[in-house]
C-alpha cells in the first residue's frame, strides 16, 4: 500500500458528486477499530461540508447508540428504526443518546434531520447490512498498540478488561463482514508525517 495526503475538502465533493441512496440523502460511514482516528475523521470532513452548498451535516457516533458495552453490534436495530428508516422516508430521525457514566439511555431525543448528507462514525458503520444505503463507506486503520493508548488516555485504565474484550468483537466483526476490503476509502488514522489535520488526511491506496 501506498500513501496520499488528500483535502477533506475535495472528498466533501465527491461524496455530493454522488447519488443519494438513504432516500435524499447521502450517507457516510466512517468505520474502523476502537481508537483509529473515526471520530476526528468524521468531525474534520463534516466541517469541509460547511464550505459547500449543503452546509455542515449531522453526525451520529454508534457509540451514543450502545446500550453498555455488551451492545457492541446489536444497536443496530435501534439506529435504523430510529434514525435511517423516518431519514430514508425524508423524514427527520431522533434517538435517545446513551450515557456511560449513568449507565442508562437520557430522555431527552437528538434530533437527526433528513439532510443532504448524513454521518454516521463508529464501529461497524459500514457493515454488509448498510452497503445498498451508502454513499461512501470509509475506514479509518492505525496501530493496535496506539489505539490501545488512546482509549485509556481517553477514559482511564479501568476500561482495560471491557476494551480488551471489546477489541476481540471488533475484530471478529471485521473478518466476518468484509468491512475493509469493501470501503470506498482506507484513511490512516496515526500519519507521522506533518501536514495540517484539519485540511488533510492520509489516504492508503493500492500500489
Amino acid at each position: 500500500m501506498v500513501a496520499v495526503f488528500a483535502a477533506y475538502a475535495e472528498l466533501a465533493r465527491r461524496v455530493l458528486r454522488r447519488p443519494a441512496r438513504l432516500g435524499r440523502t447521502r450517507l457516510v460511514a466512517v468505520d474502523g477499530p476502537s481508537g483509529a482516528g473515526k471520530t476526528a475523521f468524521a468531525a474534520r470532513l463534516a466541517d469541509a461540508f460547511a464550505a459547500t452548498d449543503v452546509g455542515r451535516p449531522p453526525v451520529v457516533h454508534t457509540d451514543d447508540l450502545l446500550d453498555g458495552w455488551d451492545d457492541q453490534l446489536t444497536f443496530w436495530r435501534r439506529l435504523e428504526a430510529s434514525v435511517l428508516a423516518p431519514v430514508r422516508a425524508g423524514q427527520a430521525g431522533a434517538y435517545q443518546r446513551y450515557s456511560w457514566v449513568r449507565r442508562a439511555f437520557l430522555p431527552n431525543p437528538v434530533p437527526v434531520p433528513a439532510a443532504p448528507v448524513l454521518i454516521v462514525e463508529g464501529v461497524s458503520a459500514a457493515r454488509a447490512e448498510a452497503a445498498a444505503d451508502l454513499s461512501l463507506a470509509v475506514f479509518v486503520t492505525a496501530p493496535q498498540s496506539l489505539r490501545l493508548t488512546r482509549a485509556v488516555t481517553r477514559d482511564g485504565p479501568g476500561i482495560l478488561p471491557e476494551l480488551r474484550r471489546w477489541h476481540l468483537g471488533e475484530q471478529e466483526h471485521f473478518r466476518a463482514d468484509g468491512t475493509q476490503a469493501r470501503a470506498d476509502l482506507i484513511v490512516d488514522g496515526a500519519p507521522t508525517l506533518p501536514h495540517d489535520v484539519d485540511r488533510y488526511y492520509l489516504r492508503m491506496a493500492a500500489g
